[in-house]
């Protein structure tokens, strides 16, 4: 029953509980067990709430019984377990960010999206490790230490989602919730074998950001499936009166995802995004043939990239001076307060002038534009997620990528972050493994606003392939 349930997609787990097959307590029963048993290896989820875990399934199963003798549908979650981001506000359960000036935090009021999704019937069983304060694509901190990747332990899971992804190639919940700045959800989907989506900003409203009109950070949806993807966006999805950039009308649907068509898509495809990144051979090695499915579908394959110049100055301009209004105060009171990644990208911040923000913004209005134009000739962009697979824990952050030089913690994150100021939504899908058993992911990118067609694309790619059906094979740990 453990290996049953926890292999379910989050879409199987509410149907099954909607026959009456197994209850919401047993679902919970054999995560739990699973996190019992790896997570020691893991280190994914770095705060268990068993005892509020078991008090919410429990309430679970009584509301399922009275829905069923209704004749009532579930909550599109109902029963689903799920760890949150530590970086997300949980009420009466610690929030760390990663740092140890929070490693007491315990909030009072949960973020906006921890509340939609327990309002749609998922039951909390904790939080899962970021880096500190989200910043890098590397898991690891002062609080909890590293993450380990399932497929390769010893090996990074990625970041910041890093416990996310992580938790959901252990097998330890179905679906997850993200977030993503520079590739914060699409590396660690890359790197653990599963799915991961950066939605177009405001998709997903951020009533408590402290700066609201940036379409840098969005929060977004995680899972082993397309489709389970599809139901979590589906859920953290709409506007708050809060957050005046946020999209009000239709949002993506909670029915299952529908594998489109691809024939006769045009789709371009930029192994090196232009020759702006460096790339190491063993993912382009992964990602050549998962690039032929298209062709082999029907879609029409040519070399093309969208226009990315500015992109990298605009994104680490607006980046720095968002860290530099966050954290600059603290840091001149207190210089050791956060990690060296961190003080290096404030201080940046710090020599921005007015005109180079603003200049930021109008290279973000010049791209968004130029994005438009681009996805009138083709339907769209297939790319590299990471410019290397894993590395291990004990790398900060990769400092060469066959031979070319990177200098700061963001320059090997180039592949996922010069497509964030262009507003679009991104997908990545698991594409294959390289001959060390390394997971790597194919990026795919669309229209602003048009998540749906986006999933339907991938979901083709995913049946096509079955990447993501591989689960991994941790060691045993033995007491």
């Amino acid at each position: 029953m453990v290996d049953h349930l926890t292999e379910a997609t989050a879409r199987e787990l509410v149907a099954g509980q909607q026959r009456g097959d197994f209850s919401a307590r047993e679902v919970l029963a054999a995560h739990l067990d699973r996190i019992d048993r790896d997570n020691p290896t893991v280190n994914a989820i770095v705060t268990l709430d068993r005892e509020g875990a078991e008090r919410a399934a429990a309430a679970a199963d009584e509301e399922a019984v009275r829905r069923r003798a209704a004749g009532l549908p579930l909550a599109p979650l109902h029963g689903v377990p799920i760890a949150f981001k530590d970086t997300h506000a949980t009420a009466g359960l610690r929030t760390t960010y990663g740092s140890p000036l929070h490693a007491d935090n315990v909030p009072t009021a949960d973020d906006e999206v921890v509340r939609r999704i327990q309002d749609a019937g998922a039951v909390r069983t904790g939080k899962t490790n970021v880096p500190e304060f989200a910043a890098g694509s590397h898991t690891f901190n002062e609080v909890f230490g590293p993450t380990h990747n399932p497929y390769a332990v010893g090996r990074t899971a990625g970041g910041s989602s890093g416990g996310a992804a992580a938790a959901l190639a252990a097998r330890f919940q179905p679906i997850a919730d993200g977030s993503d700045m520079g590739g914060s959800l699409r590396n660690p989907a890359s790197m653990c074998n599963v799915v991961g989506l950066r939605p177009t900003p405001g998709r997903i409203a951020e009533p408590t950001t402290g700066v609201a009109f940036t379409p840098l950070a969005v929060s977004g949806p995680m899972g082993r499936t397309v489709d389970d993807t599809a139901l979590l966006l589906s859920v953290m999805s709409g506007p708050h009166r809060h957050d005046p950039m946020s999209m009000h009308g239709e949002h993506p649907s909670a029915d299952a995802v529908t594998a489109a068509d691809l024939r006769g898509l045009r789709v371009a495809w930029a192994p090196t995004l232009g020759d702006r990144v460096a790339m190491e051979r063993q993912v382009l090695d992964v990602l050549d043939p998962a690039v032929k499915v298209f062709t082999e579908l029907g879609a029409d394959v040519e070399h093309a990239c969208l226009d990315l110049d500015g992109s990298d100055d605009a994104f680490r301009v607006l980046r720095a001076a968002e860290f530099d209004l966050m954290w600059g105060d603290r840091l001149a009171a207190e210089p050791d307060a956060f990690k060296a990644d961190i003080v290096w990208n404030i201080n940046e911040g710090r020599k921005s002038s007015g005109r180079d923000v603003m200049r930021a913004f109008a290279e973000l209005t010049r791209l968004q534009r130029a994005a438009h134009d681009f996805f009138d000739d083709y339907d769209v962009l297939l790319a590299p997620v990471s410019q290397v697979a894993a590395f291990p824990v004990e790398q900060i952050w990769p400092t060469d990528i066959d031979g070319i030089p990177q200098h700061t913690y963001l320059d090997w994150m180039r592949a996922s972050y010069l497509f964030t100021p262009l507003g679009v939504p991104a997908i990545s899908v698991p594409a294959g493994f390289t001959p060390d058993g390394l997971p790597v992911g194919l990026q795919i990118i669309t229209r602003a606003r048009t998540e749906s067609t986006l999933l339907g694309i991938a979901a083709a790619f995913e049946a096509a392939t079955g990447h993501g059906r591989v689960a991994p094979r941790l060691p045993e740990v033995h007491s």
